[in-house]
């Protein structure tokens, strides 16, 4: 079988300007990205966490941080006592996505900031003194880490 000829592609790399990409041309060359050079830092096997209860009106949930050996927040867990598949789902997609990105050097204050005041159901009153009021579960994950990891660590 003839190997694929890739002459015509560009790689573009992440820190390319706009004005640095190719032009569209008559014949204008596939592009490719190029992956990013990013380390991910995994938590050991085993590691230090935190589980925290919460409550958002009626619904209650479980909030669980795994450790670096540091005291950093790693990766999370969110577990909800009444959830549908959906939910569900989305959640731990949140979760995952969260925990990657904490483990490839993303700040907890910056990715807080990205979730904090979404705004979905369940949204309204918590039993937290810190945190009596909320816009979904995401702000209040958002929200808690940043009191438990960041306020704290000021």
């Amino acid at each position: 079988m003839p190997e694929a000829d890739h002459s015509d592609e560009v790689s573009i790399e992440p820190s390319m300007s706009m004005d640095q990409l190719p032009t569209g041309q008559e014949n204008e060359p596939k592009m490719t990205m190029a992956p990013a050079a990013h380390s991910r830092t995994t938590l050991p096997s085993t590691r230090q966490s935190l589980t925290h209860k919460f409550w958002i009106n009626g619904h209650e949930g479980y909030l669980t941080i795994g450790l670096f050996s540091d005291g950093r927040p790693g990766e999370i867990f969110i577990k909800m006592s009444k959830e549908g598949s959906t939910l569900s789902g989305l959640i731990q997609g949140f979760c995952r996505a969260f925990s990657l990105a904490l483990q490839h050097g993303l700040g907890l204050e910056e990715a807080a900031d990205r979730f904090e005041g979404m705004r979905f159901e369940p949204m309204g009153p918590t039993r937290n003194p810190d945190i009596p009021e909320v816009s979904s579960i995401l702000d209040y994950v958002a929200r808690y880490l940043r009191e438990e990891f960041v306020t704290k660590a000021n």
